[in-house]
């Protein structure tokens, strides 16, 4: 496969993952308090967002990197 039809398929998933997700999720462990040999800790839930325009912007290049592509092949 050329480079250009991969690189346009991640775009095309990755873009659809942004739609459909509209957010990286993930957990951390933070040190509440820290008494000698008494610790405490807890756990938060932090969300990174992702704008749907990032996706649409994903998924349209990657069809357009996709057409392009097969043109030329």
């Amino acid at each position: 496969m050329r480079p250009k039809i991969i690189i346009a398929i991640i775009l095309i998933a990755l873009g659809i993952a942004a739609l459909a997700y509209q957010g990286i999720t993930y957990t951390t462990r933070e040190k509440v308090v820290d008494l000698g040999p008494i610790q405490m800790t807890a756990e938060k839930t932090k969300t990174i967002p992702l704008p749907p325009i990032l996706g649409a912007i994903a998924l349209a290049g990657g069809i357009v990197l996709l057409v392009v592509g097969r043109r030329k092949a």
